[in-house]
């Protein structure tokens, strides 16, 4: 007789279950046993670590003495010792000032190697001369200088301490002018004068049947115009800028109706608002008259007034 077993028995025990790693800890475990640093290749690290800040130290004291300008330099020579060096300087938008002295700025140089070209200070240089308002210099390889030059106009002649100056609408000073040799332009007179020499071109603009008839201006005391015209007569015009245009404007349209200017008289005084002071003769106790600065008609001027 067989014997029964019962269902749902075993004769084979149970395995016993494993016990799982703590998380974190044997990671860490794993990943020293898995990268072991030995003593030598600590000192490896720390060799490399210094020798980064020994060459951190020495970049920093060679670019303090100076030491990449000099490889810059024997790199710069270098490339003009193989062809790349300053032969030749073309100069554009030169007009009235003279060739010669661009070209000695622009060739006054410590290398004459186009990398080494010092095109800042070249420019700062020609900045100094009065003719040049603005330039520009850049290289063209292999071997050219290309200098630029926007000229200032000239505006007006000033005339102070016995000195003609030719001088642009800024009143900056150009060069000297032989009184043999005056160009065809305004004459603006004394000290300061040039310094408002576009306030005077700007009075102008305003009657432009005045301007052909101009010979010249005097800065009185610093504060107003006296201008003279080609016929002889002396205009006072009053301070500040716009009594100046309004008064200027007037003696314009009076000019215009009454033809003043060429009638032989001297002196028209404009200072006293509404009114010009003509004056016949410039001998002293001379003859004036008074006339309204705003009546249409030719005036009448009675040699037999005075003041």
């Amino acid at each position: 007789m067989s014997a029964r077993i019962a269902r749902g028995s075993s004769a084979a025990k149970p395995r016993p279950r494993s016990k799982a790693p703590a998380r974190g800890k044997g990671r860490g475990k794993q990943t020293v046993d898995t990268l072991p640093l030995s003593d030598a290749a600590l000192r490896r690290i720390g060799f490399w670590l210094l020798l980064g800040m020994i060459l951190a130290i020495g970049l920093a004291f060679a670019v303090a003495t100076g030491v990449p300008r000099m490889i810059g330099w024997t790199v710069g020579g270098a490339i003009g010792e193989a062809g790349f060096s300053v032969k030749r300087v073309e100069i554009k938008g030169l007009e009235r000032m003279q060739r010669l002295p661009v070209y000695a700025v622009a060739l006054d140089q410590q290398s004459m190697a186009m990398p080494l070209i010092d095109l800042d200070g070249t420019r700062e240089r020609l900045l100094r001369f009065g003719w040049v308002e603005e330039a520009r210099v850049s290289r063209r390889l292999p071997d050219t200088l290309v200098v630029d030059i926007v000229e200032r106009t000239p505006a007006a002649i000033w005339q102070h301490n016995q000195r003609l100056a030719l001088i642009d609408r800024h009143g900056v000073v150009l060069q000297d002018v032989e009184l043999d040799a005056m160009p065809d332009l305004p004459l603006v007179i004394g000290p300061a004068a040039n310094h408002h020499a576009e306030e005077l071109i700007a009075l102008f603009a305003d009657t432009p049947q005045l301007r052909p008839l101009l010979a010249g201006a005097t800065w009185v005391g610093g504060r107003r115009w006296d201008i003279r015209f080609q016929s002889g007569e002396t205009l006072a015009l009053p301070e500040g800028v716009e009594a100046a245009r309004k008064a200027l404007t007037h003696f314009a349209r009076m000019d215009k109706a009454a033809q003043l200017l060429g009638r032989g008289l001297v002196r028209f005084d404009m200072r006293i608002p509404g009114k010009i002071v003509v004056r016949v003769s410039d001998v002293p106790g001379s003859t004036v008259s008074e006339l309204e600065a705003a009546a249409p008609a030719a005036p009448a001027i009675d040699a037999a007034t005075t003041i």
